[in-house]
């Protein structure tokens, strides 16, 4: 049985991943790590937590044998909109987290997750049906991170048979975690501002299409490409996966089912909106579905309701 280890634990993918996999695995079993410590008042009795800072090379070895570790899930970095703030704190994070991750696994024998994104494409990408195997010239240093992240990790794969796995996310919707500096956050934003206010100002164009999916679905797609054969991965990392299609317009139309008169405006943030007009608006996950059976549950109507419901009982606002 795996012994796991997940950095970036607190941030809004390991906030639910790490539940996820104590719920799958046993809460000893997983532990969480990040660069900053639990909230006070949180519950530690449901697993292990370490401070780790990933460019540390020491603290991750350190942690890898006081638990005898063998899968680590390297979510630690900085997002989009954040990285290109601090473009030098972004590529020393985001590239020399991995890279320390993957020597501590090349010298420990462990496996790795590394969750790339579809800011690894850029302009010159196929912007409808983004293939699997395609041209990346990304034009973010996030997205540059990621691209050298995914040949990073087939590369210790190739040559030193470390057990590298990952996928391209799209923007990811949550009703746990606030958002993290990511260019897709609106499309977490818009179902607070919702509930709480009736009314929103996206920062991104009403049509401005993105692929989107909902943390539930991700965190399927973690566990499915961690335990899938190995025998069937021609691709062994950054395999796209995705769920649905949407533009802020569309998301709005879909939010007013459930919240009558919600209104939305637009005051575009030229960084973040040329961000996303680099990425692209559709992506094709076939390999995934091929290679390890991947298949979402949730499309826009039922993700929508879905939120709109958790977030009503999280904030106590009934309908």
């Amino acid at each position: 049985m795996a012994k796991i280890l997940v950095t970036g634990g607190l941030g809004q993918i390991g906030s639910e991943l790490v539940p996820a996999l104590r719920a799958r695995y046993g809460g000893e079993r997983v532990v969480a790590s990040d660069i900053r410590l639990p909230p006070a008042g949180a519950n530690s009795s449901d697993g292990p937590f370490e401070f780790i800072d990933c460019t540390r090379q020491s603290q991750l070895r350190a942690v890898v044998h006081k638990h005898e570790i063998d899968t680590i899930y390297h979510l630690a970095a900085l997002l989009s909109a954040v990285a290109e703030e601090k473009p030098h704190i972004a590529w020393d994070v985001n590239m020399g987290g991995l890279y320390r991750v993957l020597e501590v696994a090349r010298a420990d024998g462990c496996a790795v997750f590394f969750p790339s994104s579809i800011g690894a494409f850029g302009p010159s990408t196929p912007k409808e049906a983004t293939p699997q195997d395609t041209i990346q010239r990304p034009t973010t240093m996030y997205g540059v991170t990621k691209a050298a992240g995914e040949l990073l990790c087939d590369y210790y794969h190739e040559r030193f048979h470390v057990d590298t796995r990952g996928v391209r996310f799209p923007g990811l919707v949550s009703h746990m975690a606030p958002p993290g500096g990511g260019t897709t956050d609106y499309a977490v934003e818009i179902f607070f501002a919702a509930i709480r206010h009736g009314r929103y100002t996206s920062f991104l164009g009403p049509e401005t299409r993105l692929d989107m999916m909902y943390m539930p679905d991700a965190l399927e797609a973690v566990v499915g490409v961690m335990e899938a054969d190995p025998a069937r991965l021609a691709h062994r990392n950054s395999f796209n996966v995705t769920a649905m299609s949407l533009t802020p317009e569309e998301l709005a139309a879909e939010i007013r089912r459930h919240v009558p008169g919600f209104e939305i405006e637009y005051d575009i943030d030229p960084v973040r909106q040329a961000i996303a007009d680099s990425w692209p608006d559709s992506i094709d996950d076939s390999a995934a579905h091929a290679e390890w059976d991947w298949a979402p549950s949730h499309d826009l109507r039922s993700m929508t309701a879905d939120m709109i419901e958790k977030l009503r009982n999280k904030l106590g606002i009934p309908a």
